[in-house]
């Protein structure tokens, strides 16, 4: 299901890791002052045999009672500092570590805005969803205790093993013995569990995306009668997630056995060689202590090796698939040279016609070309060299079949998508020139499939204006889309719609999103097919409410039914990717075949439907 996995072959945790250096540098003091205070926590622990040394050595062998009481007191305080250092630490990690998740997780949410609309239509929503949850715990988590103990384990074995070696080197060359094995094995672990892994927190994604597409389709799924299926769809990839993790356990499990088994083996054989040692008067009791109470000592920071090299795995990871969305190309500013590279149009014949079209106020679209970046190289393009002038003022119904384009067309004007060449100017500037924050402030865009925002009527309304639209600009918007319902709802424009809306029917929904493309005022107006989910009633009157404000803008508008087309003054036919046609709704019902078959086609399906929505009586938009 997902689109997003990355082979491992070639990676280094380490320099993926490292990768996170941006946002640990500004808490780095703190971060380096943690793990110096864990380092000396351990290091005080390893003093411990060396008082049980003295004790066994000197006290206790000279039944000497007030030193033994003053070796215990000297563990006891040895023991108070090495739990007062490590809680230290984890106060010192606790709040920085917050500020770095946070930080990642607000850069990869700005990240997700910028990114284009081509990003998001390759992109699974649960993979990203899971990018900025489950990945960002891994990685805080990974900061908090595996980096700092990766230094401050190894360190303490270090100094472990130089103490040892002070007290007997015999005995240390005992205790050093499994160290080459064990190096080896957790090499091919390492190797081993980053495939895994990725591979898992791949699946978390597409398991996620499941979830999240049966909430927001929890209608369609019931009225279908769809939920088995859906459940066995999620079993299905719990089950190969499930059996993932279980790969991911074994490996842990066959790491942990030899880290434990062999350094274990080693400190039995080293009891019985330093047993004898000391029955041969070789080796003090004392000494045998210390050197034992040193390789116990050691045995937490071994055996964790293990799921700390599993946690950096996981964590490096997800650090991988972090960078993967922030690495995405993002929309550029606009501007001159903005739009990055592409064709503009031949000169030669067109170049004094193309120069007329760009004094021209309104919006123009000349040799407009377009094809999808993921589509084959060799494959005809979706837009197929657009000439089309809409004048100021003026409206314009684009009409076509399914599949020829319209609605693409239509994303190119606030570009949504970029053009493949040619270009499109409004008032005679070209848009690419343009920043975007410019262009989408002139332009404002309804959708056949509006969306709406777990948010207040009103919010949703007025995303479509600037900052300082108020409650008049409120309340005109919804008069021209007919949306009155909102003043019966209980809270009435303060009413909170709930997730895409899904409280509302699907003319009410078309209706806010109609209302917020038209209350800034915008001086370009497109419209998707903003009317096809109204009944006939309100579709009748939303038009004579747009009509007033279709006066005062220039406006593109994806139509289908024949009442809708009669609200623009021109129609274009889009056909195969081209315009094929311009002119009146009558001129080309009279001239053009293709056009009058769609016309014929739309108006006797809209009055069969009429007709039996009259006879049923039914008027689901304001129902609810």
């Amino acid at each position: 299901m997902s689109t997003t996995r990355a082979s491992t072959k070639d990676r280094s945790a380490v320099r993926t890791l490292l990768r996170l250096w941006p946002y640990v540098r500004p808490v780095r003091v703190r971060l380096f002052t943690a793990a110096f205070v864990a380092v000396v926590a351990s290091c005080a622990g390893l003093v411990i045999p060396l008082v049980l040394k003295w004790m066994v050595d000197g006290p206790v062998a000279d039944r000497d009672h007030a030193g033994v009481w003053l070796g215990a007191l000297y563990l006891l305080l040895l023991g108070v500092a090495e739990s007062v250092l490590f809680g230290l630490r984890r106060w010192l990690v606790a709040r920085p570590l917050a500020h770095v998740e946070a930080e990642m997780r607000a850069d990869l949410y700005r990240r997700l805005q910028r990114l284009p609309v081509a990003f998001h239509d390759r992109w699974p929503s649960g993979q990203l969803l899971s990018r900025g949850t489950t990945d960002l715990m891994l990685l805080r988590m990974f900061l908090a205790f595996p980096l700092t103990f990766l230094l401050v384990n190894g360190v303490t074995i270090i100094i472990g093993v130089i103490i040892m070696l002070m007290q007997d080197w015999s005995l240390g060359l005992v205790i050093l013995g499994p160290a080459i094995p064990v190096m080896v094995m957790c090499v091919i672990f390492e190797h081993r569990y980053a495939v895994v892994a990725r591979l898992a927190q791949d699946q978390v994604g597409d398991l996620t995306t499941v979830v999240e597409e049966s909430v927001l389709g929890i209608r369609i799924i019931k009225g279908f009668g769809r939920h088995r299926s859906q459940a066995r769809a999620f079993r299905e990839l719990s089950h190969t997630l499930r059996g993932t993790e279980l790969r991911k356990a074994r490996l842990l499990a066959a790491i942990w056995a030899v880290i434990v088994t062999l350094p274990e083996v080693a400190i039995g054989a080293a009891l019985v060689l330093g047993s004898v040692q000391v029955a041969d008067g070789e080796l003090s009791a004392g000494t045998l202590v210390a050197f034992l109470s040193t390789a116990l000592a050691l045995r937490w920071p071994v055996d964790s090796i293990g799921f700390l090299l599993a946690m950096s795995q996981e964590a490096a990871t997800a650090t991988e698939r972090y960078f993967e969305v922030m690495d995405a190309e993002p929309e550029g500013p606009g501007g001159p040279g903005g739009s990055g590279s592409r064709e503009l149009p031949a000169a030669g014949g067109g170049e004094r016609a193309a120069e007329a079209e760009a004094a021209a106020d309104g919006l123009v679209f000349e040799g407009v070309v377009f094809r999808y970046p993921d589509a084959e190289p060799d494959s005809a393009p979706t837009i197929a060299r657009v000439d089309l002038h809409i004048r100021a003022g003026e409206s314009m119904a684009l009409v076509g079949a399914t599949g020829s384009g319209k609605t693409t067309l239509t994303a190119l004007v606030p570009r949504l998508h970029e053009v493949t060449s040619g270009r499109i100017l409004l008032d005679g500037e070209d848009i690419a020139a343009m920043s975007r924050e410019e262009l989408r402030a002139m332009v404002a865009v309804a959708f056949e499939e509006p969306t709406l925002f777990s948010a207040s009527v009103g919010e949703n309304v007025l995303m479509g204006a600037g900052d300082g639209a108020g409650r008049e600009e409120l309340e005109r918007a919804l008069a021209v889309a007919q949306a009155d319902f909102v003043h019966a709802l209980p809270q009435g424009t303060g009413t909170q719609v709930g997730e895409q809306g899904l409280s509302l029917s699907g003319g009410q929904r078309q209706r806010l999103a109609l209302a917020r493309a038209v209350v800034g005022r915008p001086r370009f107006l497109v419209l998707d097919d903003p009317l096809s989910a109204l009944d006939v009633h309100t579709e009748a009157a939303v038009e004579a409410a747009l009509r007033q404000v279709l006066a005062d803008t220039t406006a593109l508008i994806v139509a289908h039914r024949p009442s809708t087309v009669l609200l623009a003054d021109r129609v274009a036919l889009l056909s195969g990717g081209r315009i094929t046609a311009v002119g009146t709704h009558h001129e080309l019902l009279r001239t053009n075949a293709e056009y009058a078959h769609l016309m014929s086609g739309e108006t006797a399906g809209a009055t069969a439907g009429n007709q039996a929505g009259n006879q049923a009586g039914i008027q689901e938009d304001d129902r609810r």
